[in-house]
């Protein structure tokens, strides 16, 4: 992966897709820390709340802001590590007072109810956030590489739309009416929300009703900053300098899961240039001809029978590989082996590593 962790004018991005339970994150901290062994400020964020990166980097707790895992002169490398889990709802927050006119008007949105509920429970509220996360970590400039670990196969797919997500809502016709009243000569139509609220009221409660008036009074004058960023969020994911790399088994299930989202991305004009075919069955070659697995006898039966499973195995494996390689001819396939242990600290991470340079 020589492509993604070579020096460029800008920050590179690596996003990493894939089905469920497969290592995605793992694979996905492995190719960070690969950048950092060759000299580059890597960064790797995750959006799984199951915290398996915390787990596989070995640091314990990751919070929204990237935390250095470990000094490449610590650790014999010239760059850097970093790390982060998503912390959505702080990173919304963030978001708003970025772009309030005021601090008066952030703090007040930041503590309606309307908007604690919107940003905790709004479908696709988690997906943008990442997307927002990662802009503003290339924004930065502070690393050569970051690398996202998304969700499972058809989440992953929630992420790259969702700043069209936003944008299409911030140009919705009912938010723009429900921002039409709060608009300097535009009050003529208040008469008719006043009846639209009435009625509203008396089905959700008037506190209700007062607490969402009040959130979309205070949030005017804001949408356009929300509304260029996403745009901006959404040619970053466009960008040459992003990358899709799909993590996948070899298996019949995980690789129909893998082609169902390499075509949808393909259908949005984005390809997908690497796949790590992750947790690969090892090859021994052929058993002697003399040797007939279920007859062998003595010390060595039972390694022959492992032999002859492990060819079966292996068979099926190139089966779907070979799947792999007719639906993404372009794409360069490296295969990581089933390891001894779990993947929980740095060590055994730079295992995984090592299968990636």
């Amino acid at each position: 992966m020589s492509d993604l962790v070579t020096s460029s004018a800008k920050p590179l991005v690596a996003i990493c897709v894939g089905p469920g339970g497969v290592g995605k994150t793992t694979v996905s901290a492995a190719l960070a820390l690969s950048a950092a062994q060759v000299g580059k400020r890597a960064c790797v964020v995750t959006i799984d709340p199951a915290r398996r990166l915390a787990d596989a980097l070995g640091t314990g707790q990751l919070g929204n802001e990237p935390r250095l895992v470990s000094p490449g002169a610590g650790q014999g490398w010239p760059g850097e590590l970093w790390a982060l889990m998503l912390d959505a709802q702080s990173t919304f927050d963030h978001l708003v007072a970025r772009y309030a006119t005021s601090g008066a008007q952030a703090q007040a949105i930041l503590a309606n109810p309307v908007y604690r509920n919107i940003s905790a429970a709004l479908s696709g509220t988690q997906e943008y956030m990442a997307v927002e996360k990662l802009f503003e970590l290339v924004e930065s400039a502070s690393f050569d590489l970051v690398v996202v670990d998304t969700p499972p196969a058809r989440h992953a797919l929630d992420f790259m739309e969702a700043p069209r997500h936003l944008l299409r809502l911030l140009d919705n016709r009912v938010f723009r009416l429900l921002m039409t009243p709060t608009r300097a000569g535009l009050r003529a139509v208040e008469v008719g929300a006043n009846v639209m609220l009435r009625a509203l009221s008396r089905v959700a409660g008037g506190q209700v009703v007062a607490d969402t008036v009040q959130f979309f009074t205070e949030f005017e004058g804001m949408e356009e900053g929300f509304r260029a960023r996403a745009k901006r969020a959404d040619e970053l994911l466009r960008s040459p300098t992003t990358s899709f790399v799909l993590v996948c088994s070899p298996r019949r299930d995980t690789v129909d899961e893998a082609l169902y989202l390499v075509a949808q991305l393909s259908r949005e004009g984005l390809e997908v240039e690497t796949v790590v075919a992750n947790r690969c069955y090892p090859r021994y070659g052929s058993l002697p001809l003399e040797v007939v697995p279920g007859t062998a006898r003595g010390p060595l039966a039972g390694l022959v029978a492992n032999m002859a499973q492990l060819a079966v195995l292996s068979s099926k494996q190139d089966e779907q590989l070979a799947r792999v390689r007719e639906a993404m001819p372009k794409a360069a396939l490296y295969q990581v082996p089933f390891l001894t242990g779990e993947v929980a600290d740095l060590e055994a991470l730079q295992k995984v590593a090592s299968y990636l340079s």
